[in-house]
């Protein structure tokens, strides 16, 4: 997340998760070639929503340190800290 771009008014109310306070954005670049997984998710997600964007951000639980394994993402899910959780491995969702 190196660069900032100013969001356009007519997206900021759609995508307000992203969106800084000063109205400014840090746009993360996917693409197929080297992410054909996440540019999946997103061409999926923006087919059902209309949004071409998702929030990216440390998974981590208040006062944890950030999730690095598999088996503490499960634990994640399993504890109903999230919904859904997508890996190479196949998308898993929450029983909460």
């Amino acid at each position: 997340m190196t660069i900032t771009t100013q969001v356009a008014d007519k997206w900021t109310d759609k995508i307000a998760a992203v969106v800084h306070i000063d109205g400014t954005a840090r746009p993360q670049i996917v693409n197929d070639k080297e992410h054909p997984l996440y540019s999946d998710i997103l061409r999926k997600f923006k087919a059902k929503t209309g949004l071409p964007v998702l929030v990216n951000t440390s998974f981590n639980a208040h006062e944890e340190p950030i999730i690095c394994k598999p088996e503490e993402c499960l634990r994640a899910l399993i504890d109903g800290r999230v919904d859904f959780v997508v890996t190479t491995q196949g998308v898993y969702v929450g029983v909460n």
